[in-house]
């Protein structure tokens, strides 16, 4: 059973009213984490981005989102100046240098799961 379908199993029988909004509070913390992720970009301040790659990577992993949080652990990793892996140590302007290209990624793949997910949840409620 994966993360998100053992979220489902602690809903009610007739709603998803405990699911929704464990769901709809990571999307709130999310769209808040990523603004900061843009302005601790801007501020190269990469100790910053590892720590929020850190608590989105924990809250992505919470409801199931695979892509979601392997690409913050990367981030988590590169703030941290290190492979995306977590081995080895580089230099700040090559960390930040890996760590542009992921800001964009985790918010298409977080777009895309928030696109999956209302879809779901509007799909439960119209039946």
């Amino acid at each position: 059973m994966n993360t998100f379908e053992q979220l489902l199993d602690m809903d009610d029988e007739d709603d998803h009213e405990f699911s929704y909004s464990i769901v709809n509070n990571y999307f709130e913390q999310a769209e808040a984490t990523f603004e900061a992720m843009d302005n601790s970009l801007d501020r190269n301040d990469l100790k910053e981005l590892s720590r929020l790659g850190h608590f989105l990577k924990g809250s992505s992993a919470a409801i199931g989102l695979k892509k979601v949080k392997a690409t913050c652990e990367k981030i988590q990793n590169i703030g941290n100046r290190q492979n995306e892996d977590g081995t080895g140590e580089i230099e700040e302007d090559e960390a930040l240098k890996r760590i542009t290209p992921l800001l964009p990624q985790v918010k298409t793949e977080y777009s895309e799961a928030e696109e999956y997910l209302k879809n779901f949840y509007e799909d439960q409620d119209s039946r």
